[in-house]
């Protein structure tokens, strides 16, 4: 729908749509920043809360429980924000992420902090996907790269330096501040969010009077996600995999997505409309982004460990290493567009994610022990070729649906990303700890490696070992990157099918 204000009136609004927009960028800059750092702030602080509060057994829920928040209800804020709009979504969103850091810095035990970890993640699921549709909303197509760019900067940096940040606080303040400082930021977001931004007046419509929300659905959704990301995040962990619990979360959760697929198929307005899956565009670019979250587990998670039981560097050295890609991933996301429009969208991908693939593959014949500038440049060149595989893809297919399946739209990639690294992070959890016990003489599992490196007694057996591991690890990231170049080529239409109002107003005083 397009703009049917007179054009005097929309050159009058221009400078103050202009400022507008600009704050509720800001708003949305920061929001990401939360979200982002909350993923990976508490990590470093682990032994001072675990000090404070006892729970060792079941910290790592402090990590999967906000993760798993965030993830399952993607789809939910997704549905939600294309029904009745952006901005109350966000707004309570982002109240309930405040509530829960809040409650955070309150805890009294580890099962009250994992507790309020959640509340936290169910806030953060709506700050993630509605600022996505949000930023698409609030530009056209030519300028999106532009907005997607600074949000991939913000969620990058935000994520590196959560882990040193959550160390400053709990070794100088106390680990509570770790969540007390998310409430004046976040207090600012929500100040700028309710003030600047305004709806369009369709988000208030006929339509939206009358829709009805899909609640049985949600919770289907919920729990079938709940129950298969759980199986998935303690299997190999808390129990082995072929254990009771984790067959039975399996068949529990595989019992529900048949429940899921049978209360969307009767809902009039379903949390995930069939058309996401119909859809060759959007079903292409999710299976790609979920290759994209189950290949970047293997630097994310595995790098740090090479960096230090491999190359011999501290902490900030191997931080180093992996943050590299925080430089060249938003640069190379920023330059995309002037390939997409010369090749397309697609195309511009399928080059970012074979590149992608060549530097994943070319990991494990790195020389051992090597340099640390080897894997720097191979984590400069992946963070390039991702930055010209993945924005493409996102600004594409926001351009493929109106306002009112945006959300959705965008939700359901991002559900797939996250779900991506989930499973990345236990199948190549286990790939390690299986290549690290069948090696002669090795350390026997990643547990045992981090204790050896603690202790600055890991010999070389165990480097060799860790090698190997990481080795293997990134040879099946490069499988993953094989996958979506495959999805990509065979799924995806050569030219996306780019609606031709893309350029619509969305929002009242743009300029």
């Amino acid at each position: 729908m397009g703009d049917t204000r007179p054009a005097t009136l929309k050159a009058a609004g221009q400078r103050t749509g202009a400022h507008r927009r600009g704050a509720v960028v800001a708003a949305l800059m920061l929001s990401m920043a939360l979200a982002a750092l909350d993923s990976t702030v508490v990590s470093t602080a682990v032994p001072q809360i675990v000090g404070d509060l006892g729970g060792f057994a079941v910290f790592s829920w402090l990590f999967s429980g906000y993760l798993l928040a965030v993830t399952v209800t993607l789809p939910v804020y997704g549905k939600l924000s294309d029904t009745f709009g952006r901005k109350p979504v966000l707004v309570a969103g982002a109240s309930l992420f405040l509530l829960g850091s809040l409650l955070c810095a309150l805890a009294w035990n580890m099962g009250a902090l994992i507790a309020f970890r959640i509340v936290q993640g169910l806030g953060g699921g709506a700050l993630q996907g509605t600022v996505q549709t949000l930023a698409a909303d609030l530009y056209p197509l030519k300028e999106r790269p532009r907005i997607q760019s600074k949000l991939s900067t913000v969620w990058a940096v935000s994520a590196v330096a959560g882990p040193a940040l959550g160390g400053v606080l709990a070794a100088y303040a106390d680990w509570r501040w770790i969540f007390l400082v998310n409430l004046p930021v976040g207090a600012v977001a929500l100040w700028l969010i309710v003030r600047h931004l305004h709806e369009p007046r369709r988000a208030a419509g006929p339509e939206a009077a009358r829709a009805r929300v899909d609640w049985a659905g949600a919770a289907a959704v919920f729990a079938c996600g709940g129950v298969l990301l759980t199986a998935l995040v303690q299997g190999g962990v808390a129990w082995p995999w072929l254990s009771g619990p984790s067959l039975g979360l399996f068949g529990t959760g595989l019992a529900l997505a048949g429940l899921v697929v049978a209360v969307e198929r009767r809902a009039a307005q379903p949390v995930i409309p069939g058309w996401v899956w119909r859809r060759r565009t959007i079903a292409a670019v999710n299976l790609a982004l979920g290759a994209l979250g189950l290949l970047m587990v293997a630097p994310s998670v595995f790098l740090p460990t090479y960096a230090q039981s491999v190359l011999g560097l501290g902490p900030v050295a191997a931080g180093f290493v992996l943050s590299v890609w925080t430089l060249s991933w938003p640069l190379s996301a920023a330059l995309s567009q002037h390939v997409y429009r010369r090749i397309g969208f697609r195309d511009t991908a399928l080059l970012g994610i074979g590149v992608a693939a060549l530097v994943l593959l070319a990991f494990p014949f790195l020389p051992y022990p090597g340099e640390a500038w080897q894997p720097t440049l191979l984590m400069l060149l992946l963070g390039a070729a991702l930055g010209l595989f993945q924005l493409p893809l996102i600004v594409g297919v926001q351009s493929t649906v109106g306002w009112s399946e945006r959300g959705t739209t965008t939700a359901s990639v991002l559900f797939c990303r996250q779900t991506g690294q989930t499973v990345g992070a236990s199948v190549f959890g286990a790939v390690a700890n299986g290549v690290l016990a069948a090696r002669p003489g090795g350390a026997g599992d990643l547990d045992s490696v981090t204790r050896a490196l603690d202790a600055g007694t890991a010999p070389e057996t165990v480097r060799r070992a860790v090698a190997s591991a990481v080795h293997a690890v990134y040879l099946g990231a490069s499988c993953a990157a094989a996958l979506a170049f495959v999805v990509l080529l065979c799924v995806a239409p050569r030219r996306f099918p780019v609606r031709g109002d893309d350029e619509d107003v969305s929002h009242e005083g743009r300029g």
